[in-house]
């Protein structure tokens, strides 16, 4: 892509004295030719074949320069710089600048004189690198061009419009209400003892809490398979106590069933050992 190309930040400016406008060089390609072209027959478009490509009419200098919002397509002698014609364009892509339909370096311009005067012709490149600078310097121009519009119509819109006001108006308060109060969890329900109670675990029973009665027995749980068993040493006061439940404990925990070991078998008033089957 040829250093030509700049954008429009970077363009170089030249003063227009005549008008006081000033012109911005977009492109610059210093090997173009230029052909005559037979008229349109119908609405199908170009084709460079049907041109004399390998005898172009003239060859020089192709200069594309932008003032305003227009863009201009200027041919000039290589060494003089003396103009030969131009093209104004006032969109792209439209008909002052039409592409051919069987290849990419070459187009159709459409030339204009100091009168007004109009005619067709065709310039060709002859590096591919050259026709995509021509082409992409009009795009970027006319792409600008749109950009500026679009912000000069929403200038006038927000010009035109009412203007919100937020401002505060004299002695003009507000108020923030910033958190609110957490609300407090509510109390769990305790039992009448104080101390809430916890369902049994699911396929298990609980066995009753142990009784005062059985404050004076010591038991001495044996284990293992010998024969001696689980031997009980009472004391032949209380060797006939029956363990009783406390009635508020069953309350307390529910109906649960007897274990096995709850009574003891009868003694004999002789004999203070008696044997504990589990």
């Amino acid at each position: 892509m040829s250093h030509y190309h700049n954008s429009h930040i970077n363009n170089s400016w030249t003063k227009m004295a005549a008008e006081g406008e000033y012109e911005s060089i977009l492109c610059v390609k210093p090997d173009v030719n230029v052909y005559r072209i037979p008229p349109r027959a119908s609405n199908r478009a170009y084709r460079a074949a049907d041109w004399k490509l390998d005898a172009p009419d003239w060859s020089g200098r192709m200069r594309i320069t932008a003032k305003g919002k227009a863009a201009y397509v200027k041919l000039e002698d290589k060494i003089s710089g003396e103009l030969f014609a131009q093209a104004p364009v006032k969109e792209y892509p439209g008909i002052a600048v039409e592409t051919v339909s069987d290849s990419s370096r070459y187009f159709v311009l459409r030339i204009q004189d100091d009168n007004g005067r109009s005619a067709f012709i065709g310039v060709g490149f002859g590096d591919r690198g050259d026709a995509f600078d021509f082409n992409v310097a009009l795009q970027d121009h006319f792409k600008w061009v749109k950009q500026e519009t679009e912000l000069s119509k929403n200038a006038q819109l927000g010009d035109s419009g009412p203007k919100l006001d937020l401002g505060f108006k004299e002695g003009q308060t507000i108020t923030l209400n910033i958190g609110q109060g957490k609300k407090r969890d509510k109390p769990r329900s305790q039992g009448s003892g104080g101390f809430g109670l916890l369902p049994p675990p699911p396929g298990g029973k609980i066995a009753p809490p142990p009784s005062s009665g059985l404050s004076n027995h010591n038991i001495v749980p044996q284990m293992g398979s010998t024969a001696t068993g689980c031997l009980l040493e009472l004391d032949s006061s209380n060797s006939n106590t029956v363990v009783q439940s406390n009635t508020s404990s069953d309350l307390l925990w529910g109906e649960f069933s007897a274990p096995a070991s709850s009574a003891p078998p009868p003694s004999q008033p002789q004999n203070a050992t008696n044997w504990i089957q589990f």
